[in-house]
């Protein structure tokens, strides 16, 4: 398999970004403190050395900024879930943090039984019958499970220290072994994970906390729970600045409407995850909350 190039979306070469991860980071996974921007600006510059000096590619448009950071975003992703599955196979833990797809690809409320489904179908065929607008969702990027009662065949027995394009991609189909079999206080959250954040990335998060959470109390309504878990939900970044945190204090708008609840944030935490070492510590804590 080509290490630097393959055919991607409407037939255009693009970066084998698996084989790329697979081969050009340090084997085995690299040292808990060295931070995740030294190590992509590495393999950034390992890409660039290759197309360089290999006639293959000589003819061929150079590796674009945008074409590196969009890697960056899916080998972040992927370390994240990596740290995850080992801290549930080592750290004495019952939950899991998945990676999702996009919601094109899978709508994360498939994750529920089917009653739950048929729930959250219902209540968006309602939003717009009766007040013409659409129930527009996002899937955040990784789901956190409580494995306690639910029955899967987990595909990994001791943790990952050596990556292939092969362990990648279970990785990123392992959410399809959890499709219809959680009940409501199975999914205890979500995570937004970015390389960066912007005014409008903080938003989103904001949004798509908000808006899971308020999913989250409607299911508990229609399914009469009177003392539920709750559903919690977490921001990762590889940078948080003071004003990153203050903006994503917001609160989540649905428990605004009623005295009977207090009001909840929107963002629960938010994480400045930049190495394993704090990739370990902050699923620690919330894999273990």
């Amino acid at each position: 398999m080509d290490i630097l190039y393959k055919k991607g979306e409407e037939n255009k070469l693009a970066i084998n970004k698996k084989e790329a991860f697979c081969q050009l980071i340090d084997q085995p996974l690299p040292p808990v403190g060295k931070l995740f921007s030294v190590l992509f600006s590495e393999m950034d510059e390992n890409i660039r050395k290759l197309k360089r000096q290999s006639t293959d590619y000589s003819s061929l448009p150079d590796i674009t900024r945008e074409a590196l950071a969009n890697c960056h975003g899916d080998w972040y992703e992927w370390l994240l879930a990596i740290i995850s599955i080992n801290t549930y196979l080592s750290k004495d833990t019952s939950y899991i943090a998945l990676i999702l797809p996009n919601v094109r690809q899978f709508n994360v409320s498939k994750l529920y039984l089917t009653d739950i489904q048929e729930i959250i179908n219902d209540l968006k065929n309602k939003v717009k019958s009766s007040a013409d607008v659409e129930f527009i969702t996002s899937n955040p990027d990784f789901v956190i499970i409580d494995m306690t009662n639910i029955d899967v065949s987990f595909p990994f027995v001791t943790s990952i220290s050596h990556v292939t394009p092969d362990i990648i991609e279970t990785i990123e189909t392992l959410y399809t072994q959890f499709i219809s079999k959680c009940c409501l206080d199975d999914i205890i959250g979500y995570v937004s994970v970015k390389t960066s954040l912007r005014p409008d990335r903080r938003l989103q998060i904001a949004h798509e906390g908000s808006l899971m959470k308020a999913v989250y109390a409607h299911l508990q309504t229609r399914l009469w729970l009177l003392d539920p878990k709750g559903l919690n939900y977490y921001a990762f970044s590889t940078k948080i600045s003071d004003s990153d945190r203050t903006a994503l204090r917001t609160i989540a708008t649905h428990s605004l409407i009623t005295v009977n609840t207090k009001p909840q944030a929107a963002v629960d935490e938010v994480f400045e995850v930049n190495s394993l070492a704090k990739t370990e510590q902050a699923f620690l804590t919330i894999l273990k909350s």
